[in-house]
């Protein structure tokens, strides 16, 4: 597995998805969209690691921070 390039079009998919069930008025579905978030970070990082985009893996880092913030705001 030489090449990870493919990588970035399931991490731009889960993102998506996680967009999605985040935007929702479920509560459940939410929850369920911070951890589809959380894991679309960590597609990015492996990408990121693969491109050396340093600056794009300090945004995951960013971005799951807001995310997990969210997710302890949902339970509220």
């Amino acid at each position: 597995m030489d090449d990870l390039n493919w990588v970035q079009w399931p991490a731009m998919l889960v993102t998506l998805l996680a967009a999605w069930l985040v935007g929702s008025t479920s509560k459940r579905k939410r929850k369920i969209g911070f951890w589809v978030f959380l894991s679309s970070n960590a597609l990015w990082v492996i990408w990121g690691l693969y491109t050396s985009a340093y600056a794009l893996i300090f945004l995951q880092f960013g971005l799951a921070a807001i995310n997990i913030r969210g997710a302890r705001k949902n339970e509220n």
